[in-house]
């Protein structure tokens, strides 16, 4: 969800990939209903792991889980780590999916850029 609200609102400034530690192999119908009904783009979307995305080149690596992902990150990581976990709605009721797909709208699009500016200025 995140990669496609990403790719809606940052278009051609911000190349884009998203991958779940463990991913589920398919991108939940509720999932693309609710991109869908808020009219974002769901081609090209498909479900992968962190070992798929391509870590290595990017700028920011943006954790949406709880979870600590650094020891996951290969040593010649040059990018920043920003951390801001976001529910996963998974397994819940649609409106579930609702709620996470504002939550990860307004972090997109109102977040994101403060984040990223913060990290520019100070360290990892």
């Amino acid at each position: 969800m995140a990669e496609a609200l990403a790719r809606h609102f940052w278009g051609n400034e911000m190349e884009t990939r998203s991958a779940g530690l463990f991913p589920l192999g398919h991108i939940p119908s509720f999932t693309l209903e609710v991109l869908n009904e808020a009219g974002i783009a769901t081609d090209g979307l498909h479900s992968k792991g962190f070992s798929e995305a391509g870590i290595d080149d990017i700028d920011y690596l943006i954790n949406l889980t709880e979870l600590g992902v650094a020891p996951l990150i290969p040593p010649g990581f040059s990018g920043k780590l920003i951390s801001y976990p976001v529910r996963d709605p998974f397994g819940q009721n649609i409106e579930s999916y609702r709620e996470v797909r504002e939550e990860l709208e307004w972090l997109v699009r109102e977040r994101l850029p403060g984040l990223i500016a913060a990290q520019k200025k100070g360290g990892r």
